[in-house]
């Protein structure tokens, strides 16, 4: 049968996705001009305990700012005794989504979104605008990351974090990173039975080390992930480079897609390019190369693809 693509095939182009403590003035002025392409002003853990509250009416007034990213706001966790009065402060026609820490059920995901519309529609917005991207980083959650993905029609995407992953399971972080494979696995699986895009890679924290983030972007991108959690500006253009197609992937795409509708066209569903194999599910992901491709342009400097996407 024909492949076409849907929701799953044809991702958002959101590549990076930066992290900012919303009680740093400083940092959340400069944060927006970093080139993410979503900005997430964090009210958890980068935030003490006695300013979480009076941190609310900082991250606002950010987002009410011109900016050139879209901007989320990760919230406290749902258990946490501040995860309410978050959403009732930050929720409004300013912000684009909320991030849920320590994402562990469906029917926690459905009670905060629930949430979310409430507060929508006490802020003059239709309910299911915001969108919703619950952050997987227990063992539980990632058993259930299936249920998680599947749980609110405002879920567009799952964030897996590995700094809590790997605590709650008391891992060694490696380099390599095998030991986050089986995680990863599971929130790539799950977010493609659930309909949704593919999930957002972890954080690295080693925030110095550009090589040890770009691998472990690049193992991200092996493993379905179509973005990465960044924790320092320079880590985005990195990001941005490993999730965007290379020329060479764009053109083999290109060329693929084209051989084959002439093949088609004359009967043929079946044919070899270079010496590989295509068919229907190798023309579907070379679809899908060129569908990211077209929404990560739009974005891009003046002069677009030739300009933006990288070498290699």
């Amino acid at each position: 049968m024909e492949q076409t693509l849907d929701r799953r095939d044809a991702p958002s182009g959101l590549r990076s996705f930066l992290f900012a403590p919303g009680n740093h003035p400083r940092k959340v002025e400069k944060v927006f001009g970093a080139g993410a392409d979503v900005v997430i002003l964090d009210l958890e853990d980068a935030v003490a305990v006695a300013e979480k509250e009076a941190t609310r009416a900082v991250v606002v007034a950010a987002m009410r700012s011109p900016r050139q990213s879209l901007g989320y706001v990760r919230v406290n966790s749902s258990e946490s005794r501040w995860c309410s009065g978050d959403l009732e402060a930050v929720v409004g026609p300013w912000l684009d989504g909320i991030v849920l820490p320590k994402a562990e059920s469906a029917e926690q995901v459905r009670e905060i979104s629930e949430r979310i519309a409430e507060c929508e529609r006490r802020a003059g917005m239709r309910p299911g605008t915001l969108d919703l991207m619950p952050l997987v980083e227990t063992a539980r959650g990632v058993e259930f990351s299936a249920a998680i993905a599947g749980a609110s029609p405002r879920v567009s995407r799952l964030a897996f974090g590995g700094g809590d992953y790997t605590t709650d399971l008391d891992l060694t972080w490696t380099p390599e990173e095998h030991e986050l494979a089986y995680a990863r696995a599971k929130l790539t699986h799950g977010s493609r039975i659930a309909g949704i895009e593919p999930p957002v890679d972890t954080v690295v924290i080693q925030i110095k080390d550009i090589e040890r983030f770009r691998q472990s972007a690049q193992n991200g991108r092996r493993m379905g992930f179509t973005g990465k959690l960044c924790i320092h500006p320079d880590q985005v253009m990195p990001c941005n480079e490993t999730f965007t197609p290379t020329r060479a992937e764009v053109e083999r795409a290109r060329a693929v897609i084209r051989a084959f509708e002439q093949a088609e066209a004359q009967g043929s569903a079946s044919i070899q390019v270079d010496g590989q194999f295509i068919d229907y599910p190798i023309v579907a992901k070379a679809r899908r190369v060129l569908a990211l491709v077209e929404r990560v342009e739009v974005g891009l400097p003046e002069g677009g693809l030739a300009d933006g996407i990288s070498e290699t």
